[in-house]
């Protein structure tokens, strides 16, 4: 009987904090549509500053605005922590050209230099194109089918998946290696066929790694409709020839910093839960959805708690990363000074698949804790946040995973997101104010619950 009523109990107490909860989630979702500041922190970031790649004039604007901003919402504690970053320059507007076409004479295409590209030197470089669509493709032509020539990488995001990042996964490789490779082989340069699903005029910039001790060639990201007519063109005509100028150039590393601020614990202020996104973007555009959208919805967390005179029991940061783009500096110095300060770190959460509607969280963690989580799912259905199912956490938290860290990536819908992603299409008109609110929603209603009952 004893063991009955002692059950009952428990069932009942449960019952409440759930219910307790199921009014502090409500809440926090009503004060973000009703009360948010995520879409006017965006327009001012993409509109005020704009373009923040790093090394740039506008990353240290961008740095400035996030302290400031921190600062003004009166957090406990807002700092700079000291990074150097890569300083790549675009340079003069790139051209390229399809030449000597038997169908079309000569036609203009619209290209992009990949970041961190060498560029082709004030003349340009022009010759054969040689298609391939895959690695193994271009081994098999060997130094014989390929010397001379530019490597056109054509592998298209395969639009049958779902998931637009497993999409871009099977393709971007071509991307970051494409160079390196087709320089084993002898070409002088290589295109790159768009990291986008749709036929579109614009190119999608993105960052180029050179392997060590290969020469390092010209990378140009073509548009995925002008990379449909070259291939088109090139199946009637083997000797088709493609002149690329570009004018990028990578310059002596420069200072700069992620940005931090923070509401101190009140129980266990030695338990730190992180809250991210990257500040720094591409140059050819704002950088809204990559990744301003993730930098002010991690400021939005904090700031609703302070709105809602919610006083966590463990210390919550807000980070923004600098130089995500082209290095991950700005990640590896924050895992690098948390290991030397010997911080505890329970969770960190990073905001970087843009500002559309929330689904859910990925989680890179072990069993306990997906389940720990997952448990909490209903507490999220009645905002439509229902998948905790997938795996992984971020790129810039993902240093943290070396120090046992749960690491959490925030998930909304991806099926826009590769319109937008490293163009200049990336706008502030692209993102959806209600669509943004409800991830900083979300996103709190998360940290709330981390907060609330630990991870343990």
């Amino acid at each position: 009987m004893f063991r009955v009523l002692f059950t009952s109990l428990v069932v009942m107490c449960v019952s409440v904090a759930y219910a307790q909860d199921d009014t502090t989630v409500k809440t926090i979702f009503d004060e973000a549509l009703r009360n948010g500041k995520s879409y006017e922190m965006l327009e001012h970031l993409t509109k005020k500053v704009g373009p923040r790649l790093s090394g740039s004039p506008g990353a240290a604007a961008a740095v400035e605005w996030s302290r400031h901003v921190m600062e003004d919402f009166g957090f406990d504690s807002v700092w700079l922590q000291p990074v150097m970053v890569p300083h790549w320059v675009r340079g003069q507007q790139e051209m390229a050209r399809i030449i000597n076409s038997k169908k079309m004479g000569t036609v203009s295409v619209n290209v992009c230099a990949l970041g961190g590209s060498v560029g082709t030197g004030p003349g340009g470089l022009v010759s054969q194109i040689v298609e391939v669509k895959s690695f193994d493709e271009l081994k098999q032509l060997g130094v014989k089918g390929v010397k001379g020539k530019w490597v056109f990488f054509n592998r298209p995001m395969d639009p049958t998946k779902i998931n637009t990042f497993a999409a871009y996964s099977g393709a971007v490789d071509q991307r970051g290696s494409g160079a390196s490779e087709a320089a084993k082989y002898g070409a002088i340069g290589a295109i790159v066929r768009s990291m986008g699903l749709n036929s579109e005029e614009y190119p999608h910039t993105g960052g180029v790694r050179y392997a060590p001790n290969i020469p390092q060639l010209p990378a140009v990201a073509i548009s995925t409709r002008h990379a449909d007519l070259l291939s088109k063109l090139l199946k009637d005509d083997k000797d088709l020839q493609l002149y690329v100028e570009t004018h990028c150039e990578t310059l002596p590393d420069a200072p700069s910093y992620n940005v931090i601020g923070e509401l101190r614990g009140s129980e266990y202020n030695d338990e730190i839960i992180v809250v991210s996104g990257h500040l720094d973007s591409w140059d050819l555009a704002e950088g809204a959805h990559d990744d301003g959208a993730g930098c002010v919805q991690s400021i939005e967390v904090l700031r609703l708690f302070k709105l809602m005179g919610y006083k966590p029991k463990r210390t919550i940061r807000a980070v923004m990363y600098m130089n995500e783009e082209n290095g991950l500096r700005g990640g590896l110095k924050y895992a690098e000074m948390a290991l030397k300060n010997k911080e505890k770190h329970i969770a960190a959460i990073e905001s970087d698949r843009g500002g559309f509607t929330p689904r859910g969280f990925s989680m890179a963690a072990d069993d306990a804790v997906k389940q720990k989580v997952q448990s909490w799912q209903s507490l999220f259905k009645p905002f439509d946040v229902w998948d905790f199912t997938q795996e992984g956490g971020g790129a810039d938290i993902g240093p943290l995973a070396n120090q046992g860290v749960p690491l959490f990536g925030f998930v909304p819908d991806s099926q826009r997101y590769f319109d937008y992603h490293h163009t200049p299409e990336d706008t502030f008109d692209k993102v959806n104010k209600r669509e943004l609110e409800l991830g900083s929603g979300a996103m709190a209603a998360l940290v709330y619950l981390m907060d609330k009952y630990g991870l343990k």
